[in-house]
């Protein structure tokens, strides 16, 4: 069967969405891997390191916060749903493997902006309020899609066990959060890891909130946005090209 037009396809994506919302979003795993995991990291990391500043230590909340809510859940949705035997029944639908990226996607993206909220009003409680909140939010938005396309990117494997790509996910995750700027700045870390810093996306997000908190940064504020848009973008066509290879063997 042929697939409809964009508007339609849109319509479907957004159905897509409401479910995994519902069936897999609107569930603790997200809370406690989204929030409660970086909290933790933060207290832990706070309490062993009193001469960083306050702003400093936020920054690094909000990103660990979006970046871990952002691929909690998005790296197993469709291992899951191939385990259930829900896959085959939306590879049989009328949508395109874009339209099942989106819905998955944008229902990643919406939850990693909301709980972002958190730690910003964490800052606030403490006094601290972003220098520039528009180009806070844009950081955000930008950080989100891209982690989400990581998480839909982590899922191409060829299984239907969702331990597996969980595992997948936690090797890659818990590297990038200590070579990205979180908890030591970049300019601070040895030659192979300032390396390894550029090609992590998360190094991007954490240097506009870092700038947003404190006023200070490691790149130009406009290769953080431009090298976000670009993982972006090369995270999801990878997705999306890889998924519609794995699909037929999981189903």
């Amino acid at each position: 069967m042929k697939p409809d037009g964009i508007p339609e396809q849109m319509k479907r994506a957004f159905a897509i969405t409401k479910k995994d919302i519902r069936i897999y979003y609107a569930k603790g795993p997200v809370v406690i891997f989204g929030l409660f995991m970086p909290l933790f990291l933060f207290l832990a990391f706070a309490v062993g390191n009193r001469g960083l500043s306050m702003p400093f230590l936020i920054s690094g909340l909000l990103a660990m916060t979006v970046f871990f809510t952002a691929t909690a859940v998005s790296p197993v949705i469709q291992p899951w749903e191939a385990q259930a035997r829900t896959l085959e029944r939306l590879i049989a639908c009328p949508i395109t493997m874009k339209t099942l990226i989106a819905g998955d996607m944008f229902a990643s993206f919406l939850f990693a902006v909301g709980i972002a909220a958190v730690p910003i009003a964490i800052g606030l409680l403490l006094g601290i309020v972003p220098i520039a909140p528009l180009l806070l939010i844009c950081g955000i938005i930008l950080a989100s899609l891209c982690f989400s396309a990581l998480g839909l990117l982590l899922s191409t494997p060829a299984t239907n066990v969702p331990s597996n790509i969980m595992m997948l996910s936690s090797l890659l995750k818990f590297p990038l959060i200590f070579i990205s700027g979180v908890f030591i700045p970049v300019e601070q870390l040895p030659f192979w890891g300032q390396v390894l810093a550029i090609c992590s996306p998360l190094t991007y997000f954490t240097d506009i909130a870092r700038y947003c908190m404190m006023g200070t940064h490691t790149f130009p504020i406009v290769i953080d946005c431009a090298a976000l848009l670009v993982w972006t973008i090369v995270f999801t066509i990878l997705a999306i090209v890889l998924h519609e290879r794995t699909v037929s063997r999981r189903i």
